[in-house]
């Protein structure tokens, strides 16, 4: 294994067909403001990460069909009650209920787009 290994997802890209309305979901949800890029072909609006960097972004395009593409699952603060009211004022679905894990829990959602996620809440 080699000695530089580091997270091994570096990067999400999540489709919207309302890039507008996705962006405010997610800033709603994981209670941050995504930065807007008009410097390639097409506006994205990037997802921050710990330490100013960024973990993704949302670009216009069509997602998946429902139970297709991936799930990416993305750390939130606060309680995992208050995310799931979250996402469903911001005009996401919640689908499950909150799942433990070992190291924390987490719950499926969809975002106002479609795109299947999950949030995910580290123990304390």
């Amino acid at each position: 294994m080699a000695d530089n290994m580091r997270d091994r997802l570096v990067w999400v890209e999540l489709p919207a067909t309302e890039l507008d309305r996705a962006r405010k979901f997610y800033e709603t949800v994981l209670e941050t403001s995504l930065i807007e890029d008009n410097q390639g072909s097409q506006t994205i609006q990037m997802i921050p990460s710990k330490n100013e960097a960024m973990c993704g972004h949302l670009y216009e395009g069509r997602p998946a069909t429902a139970g297709d593409g991936p799930t990416p699952h993305f750390s939130v603060g606060g309680t995992l009650p208050d995310a799931r009211d979250r996402v469903a004022s911001a005009g996401g679905e919640v689908v499950s209920d909150i799942i433990p894990l070992p190291v924390g829990a987490f719950f499926y959602a969809k975002d106002t787009e479609g795109n299947s996620i999950a949030i995910f809440r580290y123990s304390d």
